[in-house]
């Protein structure tokens, strides 16, 4: 369906983004967010909050690399933009990694234009790690630098955040996650609500409040296959009819039962 101005305009705020980092243009990349918002890159590390905050992660880990953005679809809700994408970073040392991600962006008005006031980047540290080391001698030459400046950007306390992102939902998150999805797409009532914390929230589409029984007649026969387990939450790429779209399945801390499911889409189901 088409789009209207403001989405329109919020995603011409997101595309600048990969522009400024191919040029390596960190003001320009730096400018794109306001004064408070926060980096949670990867999700589920220490955020980097404030323009200097933002500054110094820019330093680490855009300014040594070359970064390239592959972009399936993007998708909008209210004022959040989602991007189902793969990155692609060569490091200085020669070293290419490739990276399936789900990025998140929720932005704020301002007096002349839209900023980022929260980037969420969903994509698996340790999944980063192995393929880097696959790439042999300069994949680990890379990793070796990266310690450093790690250190002399964000401080010790800073480096030792970033690794916060191999703790989380893993792979226990995940095959929740399948079991929930297995169960919305044959109807399974019993088996979605098994698997949903009491409280939990349902949003299909995104921002839209659903009911299970609304959840569930208009998630049959759905299917998936990109699925992500960053922190407390799962993230996976969905086709729901004529639709795709990326579903964030959230966990709250030390529970295995699922807190809120939101389904972005790129068009409304009950439209097909």
């Amino acid at each position: 369906m088409p789009l209207d101005r403001t989405a329109e305009d919020l995603l011409a705020v997101v595309r600048e983004s990969p522009h400024a980092v191919a040029a390596h243009d960190k003001a320009a990349w730096v400018g794109l967010f306001a004064e408070d918002a926060e980096v949670h890159d990867p999700y589920g590390s220490r955020a980097h909050i404030g323009v200097e905050a933002i500054s110094r992660f820019y330093n680490v880990f855009i300014a040594p690399n070359t970064i390239g953005f592959h972009v399936d679809r993007d998708l909008v809700a209210g004022h959040t933009v989602v991007r189902d994408l793969r990155i692609e970073t060569t490091m200085s040392t020669g070293a290419t990694v490739s990276v399936p991600m789900h990025l998140r962006y929720d932005l704020v008005g301002t007096d002349d234009d839209w900023r980022i006031s929260r980037l969420a980047a969903h994509w698996e540290l340790g999944v980063m790690i192995a393929r880097l080391v696959r790439t042999g001698p300069s994949g680990l030459l890379a990793g070796a630098k990266l310690g450093p400046q790690l250190v002399a950007e964000l401080g010790v306390g800073g480096a030792m955040g970033m690794m916060g992102a191999l703790s989380g939902v893993g792979g226990a998150g995940k095959r929740v996650v399948r079991r929930l999805l297995e169960a919305a797409a044959t109807g399974d009532s019993a088996g979605v609500r098994a698997l949903l914390d009491e409280s939990a929230v349902v949003e299909f589409p995104a921002g839209r409040p659903s009911s299970v029984a609304g959840f569930l007649d208009r998630t049959r026969d759905m299917e998936w296959d990109k699925m992500i387990a960053a922190g407390r939450t799962v993230s996976v790429s969905v086709r729901v009819g004529a639709s795709r779209g990326v579903a964030f399945v959230d966990f709250a801390r030390g529970r295995s039962r699922v807190t809120a499911v939101r389904v972005f889409l790129d068009g409304d189901p009950a439209d097909d």
